[in-house]
């Protein structure tokens, strides 16, 4: 790893737990503009206050939005996309030319493997991972085994430990994914990997605050690195403290009930 890229990863994964908080906000062209995205500025200035370890958006988003955040929050540039009239395949929206030039700390690239266009999502990853490892970037991807066909095929193990090997084979850092259900099978899909593996909301099926804590607090059990949420912090009444709470359990080892309870106080002031 160059001194560059390392510097920029350590800003990303800054907390003495050595575990990543990262927030999403680059939903708006893959799925439309969904409620809590509408107010975009509103939204990134909660998101800054509850201090994740990075935050994630596309590179139009970064040069309307972020200018006033900059420093305060690492940046995460969003280098592909699906969308309604593709959703099976990530094309390429943003070099890494222009990520540097927006000041991130990485590219984001997405993957949705074991379909039609495994070939062109693989060319694709391979080919941002090496120009931005040759700059100094660190590269999160976001793999996902959404090419099959059957939704409960997706999170199978032997499924997701395909995606998140095949994210540290091309050269990513780190790897979102979804998660398989449980603990004990989830550790199986961080074991496959020498990339640090981190797990995403959006598909989980979460429907409640308490939800979302337990997801992350199973994935830090399961010894990932952490969560990347966007819709359920997002679609969150006040984001800002949801995100301090899952950070209460990400880095201070909370429990789900203690987390709550946190959640309770803050709401309440």
């Amino acid at each position: 790893m160059l001194l560059g890229e390392q510097v920029r990863f350590n800003r990303l994964i800054s907390d003495p737990s050595g575990k990543y908080l990262g927030i999403t906000v680059d939903h708006a062209m893959a799925r439309g503009v969904m409620p809590g995205l509408d107010h975009i500025d509103n939204l990134i200035e909660k998101i800054v206050i509850g201090r994740p370890d990075a935050l994630t958006m596309h590179k139009g988003l970064a040069e309307y939005c972020f200018h006033k955040h900059a420093g305060k929050v690492p940046l995460v540039v969003k280098c592909t996309t699906f969308s309604p009239v593709h959703p099976k395949q990530d094309v390429q929206v943003c070099t890494v030319d222009e990520a540097v030039s927006l000041g991130a700390d990485a590219i984001s690239v997405g993957a949705i493997l074991l379909g039609d266009h495994q070939q062109s999502q693989l060319e694709t990853l391979s080919k941002l991972s090496g120009e931005a490892h040759q700059k100094g970037m660190p590269v999160l991807a976001h793999i996902y085994p959404r090419g099959i066909a059957d939704p409960k095929e997706w999170v199978k193990p032997q499924n997701l430990k395909y995606a998140v090997r095949a994210g540290a084979e091309l050269g990513v850092n780190l790897v979102k994914t979804m998660y398989s259900g449980d603990v004990d099978s989830f550790a199986s899909v961080v074991q496959a990997t020498p990339a640090k593996v981190a797990v995403a909301g959006g598909d989980a099926g979460l429907h409640s605050v308490s939800e979302c804590l337990q997801l992350a607090r199973d994935v830090i059990d399961a010894g990932g690195v952490g969560i990347t949420f966007g819709r359920c912090i997002f679609q969150y009444e006040k984001p800002e403290n949801l995100i301090k709470a899952l950070s209460k359990v990400i880095h201070d080892g909370f429990c789900v009930k203690d987390a709550v309870d946190y959640l309770e106080e803050l709401n309440n002031k």
